[in-house]
């Protein structure tokens, strides 16, 4: 028969899980899904979105809009960076942040004094 301790208690349950904060929150740096970062920390979602309170003590849609800004943050400076030495990036980050346009003009020069229905109407007919 084994010794029961009394000041140890069982509560029943699961333990809790633990995360890796900060592989958490590179993965929403990241942009993964809901989804995803479940499957990564082999969770379900409603144990994601309890720890997220329990540690940051918001949703997880708050703290991945946070997390996730600062991906895009590292992105754009990526971007920029590239585009010092790439004429493509500078070309596509003209057109995306400063609303830069490739114009074509296509002029047709058409001449209608020859067209029977227009000779037509011109005489009267």
């Amino acid at each position: 028969m084994a010794c029961s301790n009394p000041t140890t208690k069982n509560l029943g349950g699961r333990p809790k899980k633990i995360f890796d904060q900060r592989m958490f929150e590179e993965l929403c740096e990241l942009q993964c899904t809901k989804d995803e970062i479940c499957a990564i920390l082999d969770c379900d979602e409603k144990t994601l979105t309890r720890w997220c309170k329990e540690i940051y003590n918001e949703g997880f849609s708050d703290i991945y809009k946070s997390k996730s800004a600062c991906g895009r943050k590292s992105l754009r400076r990526y971007q920029f960076n590239l585009a010092k030495t790439s004429a493509a990036m500078a070309i596509w980050l003209g057109k995306q942040q400063l609303g830069q346009v490739d114009k074509q003009q296509i002029r047709q020069q058409i001449n209608i004094t020859d067209d029977p229905i227009t000779k037509a109407i011109k005489n009267g007919v």
